[in-house]
Order: structure tokens, then sequence, then C-alpha cells
């Protein structure tokens, strides 16, 4: 995948698409890597990692938030496709870390519920870096989106290997390694900086 991004942001793709690729997958998946991230339409994980036809697995929400049907999406890679690495992706300029870091604000408009129950999530990163406590306002020109970004991404994997002992015996036995990777939007590179498990 490292490479696969490399040639992404060199713009010299290789990936397979073809007809002929279609036709070996219908009758089984082995994906070797799953991917978790953002469902930002600027991160197309397979384009951005030059993945083809077959090589992720993909689980999508905004923000990548921790629910259920992401550990049992995440869960049924680990433990039916025998995938040997979860990558969790964020990315700068995310949409959910700023509407976390505005509904923080003192004059914060009310989210509607669906909206609310994703952005509450990102929330104790937002107050992490901010420095301040829940009954505090923050004054969002003063808190970097990119750290509170980061911050977001380590908690995320943190309550990945909390919620999920599918998981969490996985990389205890050493059969998988989880990734935090922060996606830069300019360049198009992804940077890993949290590692569990030995790849």
């Amino acid at each position: 995948m490292r490479e696969g991004n490399v040639r992404f942001v060199a713009g010299t793709p290789r990936h397979r698409q073809d007809v002929d690729r279609r036709a070996e997958l219908v009758g089984q998946q082995t994906p070797h890597a799953a991917l978790f991230g953002c469902s930002d339409s600027r991160l197309a994980a397979e384009i951005i990692f030059d993945q083809g036809l077959g090589d992720l697995f993909v689980v999508r929400n905004a923000g990548q938030i921790i629910s259920e049907s992401v550990l049992g999406s995440l869960e049924y890679a680990v433990a039916v496709l025998h995938v040997p690495l979860i990558l969790v992706l964020g990315h700068d300029e995310c949409g959910a870390v700023r509407a976390a870091i505005d509904s923080q604000t003192v004059d914060a408009p009310a989210l509607p519920a669906h909206i609310a129950h994703v952005i509450e999530k990102i929330v104790p990163a937002v107050r992490l870096v901010s420095g301040v406590e829940a009954s505090t306002f923050v004054d969002s020109t003063q808190v970097d989106a990119g750290l509170v970004g980061r911050e977001h991404l380590k908690h995320t994997i943190t309550e990945l290997l909390e919620q999920s002992e599918v998981i969490t015996a996985a990389v205890a036995e050493g059969t998988l390694a989880i990734v935090g990777a922060n996606y830069v939007l300019r360049e198009g590179h992804a940077d890993p900086h949290i590692q569990v498990g030995i790849l």
C-alpha cells in the first residue's frame, strides 16, 4: 500500500480494474488489507493507494467513527477474510473534525441528531487539543484542526481495540497489525504515524 501511494503521488498508477480481473473475483475475495477511513469524496481508498478490484476491504463513514456496523465489518475482514492489516485513515481538512470544533463554540447552532451523534465522537479530541474542560466554550480560531484529527485518529484506534475482542486477539496473536495514517489532500500522500502489532 505504501508503494501504491507513492505511485499515486507520482501519477504512475498500475492497478487492475479490467474485465478479466472482475471475472477472477466472482467466486471469492482475498483482500490483503482492510481500510477504515472517512467517507470524504477526496479520499477514494483504492485510488490513493493504487489498488485494484479485490485488493482492499473498505469501510468508510464521516470522520471514521467507530460504530457497531464498523466493528462488525472489520471483524468480518479479520475473522473471515483473514486480512493481516487494518489501516485507519484520517485526513486534513476534514469536515467532521471542523464541525466538531465549531460545535463547541459559544454560538454553535444545534446540529441535526444524526450529525450530532457523529460529531460527539470527535469532541473529546477537540477538548484535549484545546485544553479546556467540558463545560467551557472553545475559541475555534485557536484550535488546530490537524492536531484534533490526529488525536481523534488515536482515539479511534484505541476504541477499536477496546470494543473488539476479535481484533484485539488477532493483534495479540501476531496475525494482525493496525496502522493509523493521515492523508494529506494537497500532496496526495498518506503518512503513517501509529502502529499496533507487527507488520
